[in-house]
């Protein structure tokens, strides 16, 4: 049994079945309050953090049963946090009867998921079950339904939702072979199942071939992390480079983006990891203005920002924050942003965004001394096709002596 068992979790009440609405927001947070306070208490009690985390595993799907996941947010967050309370499942001290009973209503949990929203536990089981002995007991157990569902076979193929939990079992018991056996059918067709048979490989030393087997199949792309990170382990740093280090650091933001690739290839120059990260990504040249200025590179930010639509407010901050520094820099970008606000584009653009965009422009323009030839330009730029009948125009129009 697990110690202290009145203990009493905060996050039991608040995980009550359709405790959410549709917004994820409230879920997300919830979620990672949960995660916290079990990582809390396994600091002192690693068995009563397990215990925790198998009840809020258990209670998790229910109460998510209502919430929007169409954006990817909820289920980003159910999956990191199953794989940081898997490994304090896998990694606590307890009894082989306690972890049993661990198992049994990890198991059930995962026959209940209807959504599904913790179908990622299979993808640990074999770290749950906290040794390879129980890991192997549990492999043989699922393996029948395992293989009916891989039948290559459509009309005699079975749904078995268990499939996953069968071959991670497999590799915390260290049966590559048979891992690789069970995907050899299908590993052309299922390539959500090939991460199994990457790790197989890998460990058992076949590195190679798990660059391979991680690049067959139409699901390629979705291994490009996996497949750099196999590339590097050889050594191979400028082929990881060139095959999958930009697709395979994707960000959140095109600066994070950058920063990412920067950092993993250092021996690449800023200007060099720019050029290939906006070639990569045709038509959103612009989006790479903001690296390209954090690297100093202020020339390419200038061409790229012009190449393709770029944030006014984004050109207007920087004409801004280097008036002083860099005015040349920032007359350049103050007028891409009124290019880009001319042409209307921007996001909830108001008359402030335009003259603002205007003033900080004139502003560097008198840092730089060339307050009478950007004034003349901003006018021929109104003057242009491209302003007529717009908004920006109208704004503009009383400040550069225009009707």
């Amino acid at each position: 049994m697990a110690k202290n068992p009145s203990h009493k979790w905060t996050f039991r009440a608040r995980f009550r079945r359709s405790a959410f609405g549709w917004q994820s927001a409230p879920a997300i947070q919830r979620i990672q309050e949960a995660v916290a306070e079990i990582k809390l208490v396994a600091g002192t009690d690693p068995e009563l953090a397990a215990e925790g985390a198998v009840i809020f595993i258990e209670k998790l799907s229910p109460a998510l049963e209502h919430v929007d996941g169409s954006s990817g947010a909820i289920g980003a967050a159910v999956n990191s946090a199953i794989a940081e309370l898997a490994t304090i499942i896998g990694s606590a001290p307890t009894e082989p009867a306690t972890r049993d009973k661990w198992l049994d209503r990890l198991w059930q949990a995962l026959e209940d998921d209807d959504i599904p929203y913790i179908e990622r536990l299979g993808d640990h089981w074999g770290e749950i079950c906290g040794s390879p002995e129980v890991a192997a007991r549990w492999a043989d157990l699922l393996m029948t339904p395992t293989k009916e569902a891989l039948n290559p076979k459509p009309a005699t193929r079975v749904s078995f939702n268990g499939t996953a939990c069968c071959l991670s079992a497999l590799l915390a018991a260290k049966r590559y072979d048979e891992v690789l056996k069970l995907l050899e059918p299908v590993r052309l067709r299922a390539w959500f199942y090939r991460p199994f048979g990457i790790r197989a490989l890998v460990a058992m030393g076949r590195i190679e071939d798990a660059l391979i087997y991680a690049e067959q199949g139409d699901g390629a792309a979705s291994f490009a992390a996996t497949c750099e990170d196999l590339l590097l382990s050889l050594g191979r740093v400028d082929e990881a480079y060139e095959r999958y280090g930009l697709a395979a650091n994707s960000a959140h933001t095109h600066l994070a983006w950058f920063r990412a690739v920067s950092k993993k290839y250092p021996h690449k120059t800023p200007a060099q990891v720019l050029t290939d990260l906006a070639a990569h990504t045709p038509g959103e040249e612009g989006k790479w203005f903001a690296a390209a200025k954090s690297a100093k590179l202020f020339d390419e930010a200038i061409a790229l920002a012009n190449r393709t639509p770029c944030s006014p407010q984004t050109l207007t901050r920087a004409s801004r924050d280097f008036a002083e520094k860099n005015p040349s820099f920032a007359i350049e970008a103050g007028m891409t942003a009124l290019r880009w606000l001319g042409a209307g584009f921007g996001y909830k653009v108001t008359g402030v965004d335009i003259l603002a965009a205007y003033e900080q422009t004139m502003a560097a323009a008198t840092v730089a001394g060339r307050t009478k030839e950007t004034h003349e330009r901003i006018c021929q730029l109104v003057s242009s096709e491209a302003f007529t009948r717009t908004y920006a125009k109208k704004v503009l129009a009383p400040f550069i002596g225009q009707p």
